[in-house]
């Protein structure tokens, strides 16, 4: 496995620029804990931030690094763009997320008192918006990534990153456990990172999900993590006008059988109808790469003044690629998202040439 554990301008001893890879064991060097040691051996102001729209690891893998990093004494807020879904509000710590789109002013005041910034599952400060990533670039605070999505940009001093793993709570457990031991994962802190992990995997069945992923799963497992009823909480408590939202979009789907695509939009009058929820269209993308013969697949929602794209694969089609060329995003080769601005049907115009460019 090749987790790059690397340091760009590091100023803590011995690091300098080097770069550290875990070994065949999993473990890290002791130079790397021991620098990491210092870092933490003093309680910090740390803030630590996700994506827009976060999904289950960007919750899992925040809330799990946020417990761990209470328990060791520090004063930590996680701070998110905009509002989870409800079917991820149980997790533990949850109620303490500042939510960014609803209380800027408690942001700023965290952020500028924050000695230390975590990114976690996302590697561009525009993945939170515009807003909050100018005051995410222009803070001073030092800057911590920890992500598996590729072509990550340089705003970090410091970075956990490896573009193999199945999730970014996998490599929060490899933190952890680098700098603390198994010990230092709780139950609590083993739901966080199991939610985490489950939907990044699709329920451990995507290729990302390796024997070290569920050597971890196990470890959870082991500590009382019960998987079923984390799975029931998360995918087995719709509300009616989700379930009809997911039937109706799926009545829209439009094929480009030429170019082995097929692709769902939705207007922001379709979602008010069905009363829209953050996450209510989680899974649909997938849905629609299902359908037999579709190597691409889109999920295209207006939102307030853009267009986001949800993309996923299968095959030698890179999504990742194909979003960052057409549609400003990025991501994973199979499952990447993107934003246009622009109203939709221009941008529904758009995508269905740039999917005939991307075939060619």
């Amino acid at each position: 496995m090749e987790w790059v554990f690397e340091n760009l301008s590091f100023t803590f001893e011995p690091l300098k620029t080097e770069a550290y890879l875990m070994n065949n064991n999993n473990t890290i060097s002791d130079k790397t804990i021991k620098s990491l040691k210092s870092l933490l051996s003093s309680p910090k102001r740390i803030l630590l931030t996700t994506h827009k729209s976060p999904d289950g690891d960007a919750i899992g893998s925040s809330l799990a690094l946020y417990l761990y990093l209470k328990s060791m004494g520090h004063d930590v807020t996680v701070s998110v763009p905009d509002d989870m879904p409800g079917f991820l509000k149980w997790m533990p710590g949850s109620d303490d997320i500042l939510i960014f789109a609803k209380h800027k002013k408690s942001f700023e005041e965290k952020l500028n008192n924050a000695e230390i910034v975590f990114a976690l599952d996302y590697n561009h400060f525009k993945r939170t918006g515009n807003e909050m990533e100018k005051l995410l670039t222009s803070s001073n605070a030092l800057k911590i990534m920890i992500d598996h999505h590729q072509s990550p940009d340089d705003f970090m001093k410091y970075r956990v990153w490896d573009v193999m793993a199945s999730s970014t709570a996998q490599l929060v457990w490899d933190f952890i456990v680098a700098l603390s031991g198994k010990k230092a994962v709780d139950k609590i802190i083993g739901e966080c990172l199991y939610t985490g992990i489950m939907t990044d995997t699709g329920s451990f069945r995507f290729t990302t999900c390796t024997a070290h992923t569920l050597r971890i799963t196990a470890d959870l497992l082991e500590l009382g993590v019960r998987g079923d009823l984390i799975h029931q909480r998360v995918y087995d408590q719709n509300s009616l006008n989700r379930i009809h939202l997911m039937g109706y979009a799926l009545e829209k789907i439009v094929l480009m059988p030429e170019y082995y695509t097929a692709y769902i939009s939705l207007s922001k009058e379709e979602l008010k109808k069905f009363n829209y929820q953050p996450g209510d269209t989680e899974g649909l993308v997938n849905k629609v790469l299902s359908v037999k013969g579709v190597n691409v697949a889109a999920l295209i929602t207006e939102k307030e003044n853009q267009v986001r794209m949800s993309l996923r694969s299968v095959g030698d089609f890179s999504v990742n690629q194909f979003s960052r060329t057409y549609f400003n995003g990025g991501g994973h080769e199979h499952a990447a998202g993107g934003i246009l601005e622009m109203n939709l049907d221009e941008a529904l115009m758009y995508f269905e040439e740039a999917v005939k460019k991307g075939y060619k």
